[in-house]
């Protein structure tokens, strides 16, 4: 008969009533699996999948851009480098609009109709960050699932990590790399409506101001800022007996367009009605698209307004690594605690705080 065995954790003090014992039995008929190792992939690699629109390769490239690790940035810089050539062949567009104007529907129905025509389409969805995880809250690409099934349709939600008019940071990187995988429309949905959405009119090409009607009074809802902004303004959901009220809502900002400058040089703001959910006034959206790019790439304004566009970029990555490198500084950090100390104790005026910080960082 074999022995019996008792259990390590079982105390020698305790009776034999105190636990099961353990019966010799079979051994396993197959040794554990050692643990896989993720290959390495190199920069090259990477560059060459992303040109053939491997998706795993080009979700792995993005994942890569938006890495904050060190490492990770200078393989990013490098991937771009290689990338760069293939990139800025598509038309970018902004899209933002106010809460419940359905922008997400509006993408869904104008990106599958794109991609029935045998347009290459990339949705890049900012989401709200949550404030504790900086994770992505609102999950766009569970809200487009016609689009998603597109095999020409690439959806990337991004969270905006708290970012100004959230705007991810690393938006612009990933827009180069959709360009390269062969996408020639780029499509950027934001969080909503604000100053900030600056942001985004600095990085696309035609910006579009998604609205409704029946949420108050429309001028006074929306900032005078972003009716600047904009290349074109859709009344959604004009559909049913919210028609009329659409079109009368079309006609007042048509009447308000003449009080504002057009973002555009030698273009004059589109203001029409759409039904998102019937896909109704959507293939007429996407013909004033291709008439404002047809009419800005013949002024020049086109080309222009992108060379505009890298030059804000350097000077937002300027500022951008200035306050990374400061406050990751631990050094940086414990002055800049031992200033807030102060402050709050009135010993220091916050303007004295930051001159001696500035001094500090620069002898470092």
């Amino acid at each position: 008969m074999k022995e019996e065995k008792r259990p390590e954790w079982v105390p020698i003090e305790q009776s034999e009533a105190f636990a099961s014992t353990i019966m010799d039995g079979t051994k396993p008929p197959f040794p554990e699996n050692p643990p896989i190792k993720k290959r390495n992939i190199s920069v090259e690699e990477l560059a060459q999948g992303v040109k053939c629109n491997d998706r795993a390769f080009l979700a792995q490239a993005i994942t890569l851009i938006e890495s904050n690790a060190q490492k990770h940035k200078d393989k990013a810089q490098q991937l771009l480098k290689l990338l760069l050539p293939d990139t800025g062949k598509s038309i970018r567009i902004g899209i933002t609009g106010v809460p419940g104007a359905g922008k997400s529907t509006f993408i869904e129905a104008f990106g599958t109709m794109l991609c029935e025509q045998g347009y290459k389409v990339a949705v890049l969805a900012i989401d709200p960050s949550s404030t504790l995880t900086r994770g992505s809250i609102l999950g766009d690409k569970t809200r487009m699932e016609r689009l998603i099934q597109q095999k020409n349709a690439f959806v990337r939600p991004s969270p905006s990590g708290g970012a100004l008019g959230g705007v991810n940071r690393r938006t612009r990187e990933t827009m180069l790399l959709c360009e390269a995988a062969g996408y020639n429309v780029i499509i950027v949905e934001t969080v909503g409506v604000g100053q900030s959405e600056g942001m985004v009119r600095d990085m696309v090409d035609f910006f579009l101001l998604l609205t409704l009607t029946g949420a108050g009074d429309e001028l006074q809802g929306i900032k005078r800022g972003i009716l600047e902004l904009t290349d074109a303004i859709l009344i959604n959901k004009a559909d049913g007996e919210n028609k009329v009220q659409a079109l009368q809502t079309a006609s007042l900002y048509t009447r308000m367009a003449h009080v504002f400058q057009p973002i555009t040089d030698g273009w004059t703001v589109n203001i029409s009605t759409c039904s998102a959910l019937l896909g109704e006034g959507i293939t007429e959206f996407w013909q004033t698209v291709r008439m404002f790019e047809a009419e800005t790439k013949s002024s020049g304004v086109f080309e222009q307004r992108r060379l505009q566009q890298q030059k804000k970029w350097l000077y937002t990555s300027i500022r951008e690594e200035l306050e990374q490198r400061f406050f990751s500084q631990p050094e940086m950090r414990a002055h800049i605690f031992a200033c807030e100390r102060d402050i709050l104790q009135g010993k220091k005026t916050v303007t004295t705080a930051v001159a001696e910080l500035l001094t500090y960082y620069e002898a470092l």
